[in-house]
């Protein structure tokens, strides 16, 4: 299957970027290189464009897709360890990174990959096929209890506990192997008046893949990474489909920005807060009507840009 996938909101975050022709960039989640391809448009060629993704089928279709460019690098890990990834090249700044968080429509579509809902598929749903935690691994090992808090916490989910004690009623018979088997479950455990708002295993099977890929515990820590990995005037744009993704961003920004209780007319910071730079959107950027129009996996998305520079009065 083609990897297709829409950038979202491309235009507001190569603006936010401000690219340097020469600079150092780095996209932490490839994918199919939509955004990554406006990024080495703008560059020379002495410029440098890292590509990170944890899952091979995605860098294998950038690959493709920036294929005459030869100022790109390709990596196969997780933008979590974005450090480690800057030291293997002996790079200490880099000028931009970009985050596009979340799920990618291609995993989506691409069925044999367990990500959705529709369908009879092995339960999967690893955006790294190498690592050993597959959401069958969770829906038939981990507790009632932990089920019923990853399905609340992660998916929002009303009615969780009675999803999670009718998973563990069912695998008393038999392991859980298929998207379908899960799909079944989750529709018995919501009352039918209650499935008006979407799929009712829409919220279920997202609260499995965070789960299963861990998207949310290390975000806040990797946003702070991120940032001090900027040169100065370097710029971190983050893309967040969910709610908890978009509050730890959010606190990762404010709390490295620090708070400076100096006057206004100071022309530099003397009470000896620490900061690592400014926010750029005080209210994270939404997509276009246009674009709501065009790409419905935009509609949840939220942009938030953070500038690197080492007064607190910059």
């Amino acid at each position: 299957m083609e990897f297709k996938h829409k950038p979202v909101m491309l235009a507001e975050c190569i603006e936010g970027l401000k690219i340097k022709p020469d600079g150092i960039y780095v996209d932490g989640t490839l994918g199919g290189a939509g955004h990554s391809k406006e990024i080495v448009k703008n560059l020379s060629s002495q410029g440098v464009l890292i590509g990170i993704d944890r899952d091979q089928e995605a860098l294998e279709a950038a690959k493709k897709n920036l294929s005459q460019f030869s100022n790109v690098k390709y990596i196969h890990d997780n933008h979590d360890n974005i450090k480690s990834i800057l030291r293997q090249f002996e790079i200490d700044k880099v000028d931009g990174i970009l985050l596009d968080l979340g799920v990618s429509s291609y995993q989506l579509d691409e069925r044999n990959r367990g990500f959705s809902y529709l369908g009879e598929n092995v339960l999967d749903m690893r955006m790294d096929k190498t690592q050993e935690l597959t959401a069958q691994v969770v829906v038939n090992s981990y507790s009632e209890q932990e089920l019923a808090n990853i399905i609340y916490e992660y998916g929002e989910e009303r009615f969780s506990r009675q999803i999670a004690r009718n998973i563990c009623k069912e695998r008393e018979n038999h392991r859980i192997e298929t998207t379908r088997e899960l799909t079944h479950i989750i529709e018995k455990s919501i009352p039918k008046s209650k499935q008006k708002d979407g799929h009712p295993s829409k919220r279920t099977f997202q609260a499995i893949r965070i789960e299963v890929n861990n998207e949310i515990k290390p975000l806040y820590h990797t946003i702070k990474d991120c940032i001090e990995s900027l040169s100065e005037k370097g710029r971190l744009c983050v893309i967040t489909f969910h709610s908890l993704e978009d509050r730890a961003v959010k606190k990762a920004f404010l709390d490295v920005k620090g708070r400076c209780t100096c006057p206004n007319d100071l022309p530099y910071c003397v009470c000896g807060a620490k900061s690592l730079g400014k926010i750029i959107t005080k209210k994270p950027i939404l997509a276009s009507k246009e674009e709501l129009e065009d790409n419905t996996r935009s509609k949840s998305a939220k942009l938030r840009i953070f500038e690197r520079c080492e007064s607190i009065k910059c």
